[in-house]
């Protein structure tokens, strides 16, 4: 475990404020002193920074959640071949799951009814779909062919997932999930609540998506800017509250950045009406599903979905460079 005064950028968010260091004791001005840990989780790169005046129990703190993070990535990550997820899309069926896969596959699945299917899981075959057309044709600018993409689509539809305490399995050969739309949210969540059973009365957590409790060490108020990519687009303070963000830019198949990762199961094809989508909620893991069912919403039906989530909010990059506000009565687009 070790402390360092580097802050890690998110591909999305930004952190903004106080400088970070290791003191070994409060300032003469009261202020109360930072300690950062820098790593990563689910391939993303990942910081916590805590404001407390003692060394030994932030480095306590930084490490159970360390520990926290990494036996979650042996449940959640697409990238560890033993991993939960793993074994379910290799064998169609998890048995025995932990706790952790039933509560997200729960959500995912709760997430998947409140959007009307468009935060669906079980997308990853058209994602897969397009990683290994453009491995094969890298110059390829019409994508996968529309009899390929109708065969795959059959196999997505989050109904089609049984998740129980005994096992969690596909109806459909073939299916498989991918939580990277969920997981990294969950895993925030997870972080902030070990923070605070710890004793931490103010921390900025970034593990795939940022949240925030308790003011900085020098009292004043948590604040990310907001950065599409095109330029940081406004700023806001967390109190109690996650932002997550979703972009294109984030994993692309091609090199003209077309196609991308963010993927509409309706139709089978990477969204276009819209460059990135931050969504602020009190929890991460509502944040990053949300964020990720919006980005594939047509952008005149994204303020009745984000309605009937009255504890959110969103800031909207068009594809058209506008950037909009959601719900609509909170800004005008400009």
């Amino acid at each position: 475990m070790s402390f360092a005064p580097q802050i890690a950028r998110r591909r999305a968010l930004a952190i903004l404020g106080a400088a970070a260091g290791f003191p070994m004791w409060p300032a003469e001005t009261g202020a109360v002193p930072t300690w950062d840990w820098n790593g990563d989780a689910l391939g993303a790169a990942a910081h916590i920074r805590l404001c407390h005046p003692r060394a030994d129990a932030a480095e306590a703190a930084a490490a159970t959640c360390v520990s926290e993070l990494r036996r979650l990535e042996a449940v959640f990550s697409l990238y560890r071949s033993d991993s939960e997820l793993c074994r379910l899309n290799r064998q169609g069926i998890l048995r025995s799951p932990s706790q952790d896969m039933v509560l997200l596959m729960d959500a995912a699945q709760r997430w998947g009814e409140r959007t009307a299917g468009a935060f669906d899981a079980t997308v990853q075959p058209l994602w897969q779909l397009y990683a290994g057309h453009f491995r094969r044709r890298p110059d390829d600018h019409a994508g996968p062919s529309p009899a390929d993409l109708d065969r795959v689509r059959a196999l997505v539809d989050y109904r089609a997932v049984d998740v129980s305490k005994s096992a969690i399995r596909f109806v459909r050969p073939g299916m498989a999930i991918t939580l990277n739309g969920i997981a990294q949210g969950y895993i925030t969540d997870r972080i902030v609540q070990i923070l605070r059973n710890a004793g931490m009365d103010s921390a900025l957590v970034s593990t795939g998506e940022i949240a925030a409790f308790g003011r900085r060490g020098d009292g004043g108020p948590w604040r990310i800017a907001l950065d599409h990519g095109f330029g940081a687009i406004g700023q806001r303070q967390l109190r109690n509250e996650a932002v997550a963000t979703s972009s294109g830019a984030a994993t692309r198949f091609d090199a003209g950045g077309r196609f991308h990762h963010l993927i509409s199961p309706r139709d089978g094809r990477p969204a276009s009406a819209v460059a990135a989508v931050s969504v602020a909620a009190p929890g991460a893991c509502d944040a990053d599903a949300l964020s990720t069912a919006l980005f594939v919403t047509p952008p005149e039906r994204m303020d009745t979905l984000l309605r009937a989530h009255p504890t959110a909010s969103a800031v909207v990059r068009l594809a058209d460079g506008r950037t909009v506000s959601l719900p609509s009565d909170q800004g005008d687009s400009r």
